[in-house]
């Protein structure tokens, strides 16, 4: 028998084992501090500590107060600490912000304040250290109070076109204490419309009599809601800093901590409303061309036909996002003017110059699509373009040069824009602006609502009234 021929084997290989893999490293575990003790209150510190709990209404934090019963250990300290985070960073949770609400507060943590003042028996000086230290939110406190006492009072009688000289006296004076019996009731209407933003007639008009109807309970809520909006702004500001009043209209430029100069601005229509937010300036863009935003672009241009926008000056081009965007070219007529300011925000808004100047002349300001148009670029320019050698006292030279250039800032500026409805002036009385964007009402309610989650000195809901 012939055995069968082995076949041919390969050789034999050792088998390919993978790689080792690096060896896990795992990351260093976060240890979190144990929260501070708290000392325990004594009966005195107790008792100072229930009287301050009592003041949440002093300071805007809900509508009414009510006598509540003592609270004693850990929900006596449990309440002072959410007090204290209310009165320095805010009652409502940012998470419960509108998105274009873009201030936030600072982080705090009350713990070891209050630890501290305990054991150091300085509770008041901790107390007063946590309000806004702004003169600001000061006169809003106290005007609160004043609105507080007039509501109790019965607030104020519905006035009408054929109201008696006297009865519209009457009625101003309930504000305004320098309102004098034998007063020029068309000097007292005056003062009464400038504190309301209004244009000083000295005319009981329409205009006029909605704000003296305004509700006095609507007023309280607006002066909540700017408190509320003052525990959002850190507790010290930039000396150097542009400010912009949203509902105001109105840009003021500080230097040194104090205003040097001002000008009326156009912001946000109600149904393109300009955000909240701070941020730097970093730059001024001179001629600049006017990228048209897509929304803006898709409801106001594109339905012109493209023909009327070639004559108007317009250019399409292509882009590989979207196909294809209007362009308006630098020169006196962009929507842009001579001037933009930069600066970094979410929401691509900026200040800007315009060749429409007639809305400056007007007390409704309220009519971009979000950016603040400026009455005076130029004066701005300059400046903040002071320090700087190559660029001082030239802006109007680079504008006429035609070329479209940024400029950096030889430092940045801050800029914040804020939303104040209710303020007060030098002599405590109180000047209030139309609530354009709805959300003084809505913050309002917010506070209460947020109020009556966590505090327990909390008194029941009040109404507040809705604004048409």
């Amino acid at each position: 028998m012939i055995a069968a021929p082995l076949l041919a084997q390969p050789p034999a290989v050792a088998p390919t084992l993978p790689p080792a893999a690096p060896p896990v490293v795992a990351p260093p575990a976060v240890v979190t501090p144990p929260p501070v003790p708290l000392p325990a209150p004594s009966a005195a510190q107790e008792r100072w500590l229930n009287d301050w709990l009592k003041g949440g209404a002093q300071q805007g934090l809900m509508a009414r107060r009510k006598s509540t019963g003592l609270l004693k250990g850990d929900a006596l300290l449990t309440a002072a600490l959410d007090r204290a985070k209310a009165l320095s960073t805010g009652r409502v949770d940012t998470a419960d912000f509108l998105n274009i609400w873009a201030l936030r507060p600072a982080a705090f943590d009350p713990r070891p304040g209050l630890a501290k003042a305990l054991a150091e028996d300085r509770l008041p000086q901790w107390a007063a250290s946590l309000t806004p230290p702004y003169s600001g939110y000061d006169g809003l406190r106290k005007g609160l109070a004043n609105y507080e006492r007039i509501r109790d009072s019965g607030g104020w009688p519905t006035l009408t076109a054929q109201s008696s000289p006297d009865s519209v006296r009457a009625r101003i004076a309930i504000e305004d204490k320098s309102v004098t019996p034998g007063e020029k009731l068309v000097d007292v209407l005056q003062r009464a419309q400038r504190r309301y933003g209004l244009k000083p007639t000295g005319l009981l008009d329409a205009r006029t009599l909605k704000e003296l109807n305004v509700p006095v309970e609507d007023r309280i809520a607006a002066i909540m809601a700017n408190m509320e909006r003052w525990r959002w702004m850190p507790r010290q500001l930039p000396v150097n800093r542009v400010q912009v009043n949203i509902a105001a209209a109105v840009l003021t430029v500080f230097e040194g901590d104090q205003p040097v100069t001002s000008m009326r601005a156009v912001t946000g229509a109600p149904d393109n409303a300009t955000p909240m937010l701070t941020s730097s300036i970093h730059s001024i863009v001179v001629n600049p061309p006017w990228n048209v935003p897509a929304s803006i672009a898709k409801k106001e241009l594109w339905p012109k036909g493209r023909a009327a926008l070639a004559r108007q000056g317009y250019k399409i081009v292509g882009t590989p996002e979207t196909g294809e965007r209007i362009v308006q070219p630098a020169g006196p007529n962009s929507a842009l003017g001579r001037l933009k300011f930069d600066f970094n925000n979410p929401f691509a808004v900026y200040l800007h110059d315009t060749p429409a100047r007639a809305k400056f002349s007007s007390y409704d300001r309220l009519a971009s699509h979000g950016c603040i148009r400026l009455e005076k670029p130029v004066p701005l320019a300059e400046l903040m373009l002071a320090d700087d050698p190559n660029l001082a006292g030239k802006v109007q030279s680079l504008i006429d040069a035609g070329k479209t250039q940024r400029v950096s800032l030889p430092k940045e500026v801050a800029v914040y824009l804020l939303y104040w409805t209710a303020f007060a002036s030098n002599n405590g009385t109180m000047s209030f602006r139309s609530d354009p964007y709805g959300w003084d009402k809505l913050l309002a309610e917010k506070i209460e609502a947020a109020s009556h989650r966590v505090d327990p000195t909390a008194a029941p809901a009040a109404s507040i009234a809705s604004k048409d």
